[in-house]
């Protein structure tokens, strides 16, 4: 190799190394760059991120006979998902919140949880995936939520979430713990009207349809 050209393939080789070793000294990935919340939830919403007005993304799923016989402990069987954002006075970043429907295998009725999400964050798994991390108030547990790659299902984890019959939080409610096949749901991006169930205020029904 001529002098010249091997300074030159020298030099590149030394900024790739820096731009990989500067990656991995602020804790991510040289494979993944951290993802900002503007995009995030842009891909969240599927580019329907209205400021300042509130903004709605529904992911939905009914598990089939299927799915259900390869996984026979799960409980679950139907879920939606309402995601919301908006910007409130005191706050310049936009705010989440969600709200989760429940339809179970083995007992009548319908559930639902409901509670707020702050702000969007990257995760601290290894894959540094970026995720919005919901809660339900008086320690009624949570959710995360991270976007599939083709950003037309979401990945729902929990642990253990406070639910209660037919939007009734003035009951006790009990808990839904994620157990051996109820730990993580891929939920489907759909239309609004298939979450509108989830809405109770008249108002909000309203904006919904108005999207």
């Amino acid at each position: 190799m001529r002098p010249r050209l091997a300074s030159a393939a020298i030099a590149v080789v030394t900024l790739i190394a820096a731009v990989v070793t500067t990656t991995l000294a602020a804790g991510g990935s040289p494979a993944r760059a951290a993802e900002s919340e503007d995009s995030f939830a842009s891909r969240l919403f599927g580019g329907n991120l209205g400021k300042p007005a509130k903004s709605y993304a529904c992911f939905v799923r009914v598990y089939d006979a299927a799915h259900l016989k390869q996984h026979p402990l799960q409980k679950v069987g139907a879920m939606k998902l309402l995601l919301t954002a908006e910007q409130v006075p005191e706050d310049e970043a936009l705010n989440y919140s969600f709200r989760l429907g429940v339809s179970f295998r083995h007992r009548p009725g319908d559930f639902d949880s409901s509670g707020d999400c702050g702000h969007i964050k990257a995760s601290e798994s290894e894959q540094g995936k970026t995720q919005l991390g919901c809660s339900v108030d008086c320690d009624g547990g949570g959710i995360t939520v991270e976007l599939a790659r083709d950003d037309k299902s979401t990945l729902v984890r929990l642990d253990s979430i406070r639910i209660w019959r037919n939007n009734r939080p003035d009951e006790d409610g009990f808990p839904l713990s994620g157990g051996a096949d109820d730990r993580v749901f891929r939920l489907d991006r759909a239309s609004l009207d298939k979450c509108r169930s989830l809405v109770t205020d008249r108002q909000e029904l309203a904006a919904m349809r108005r999207k």
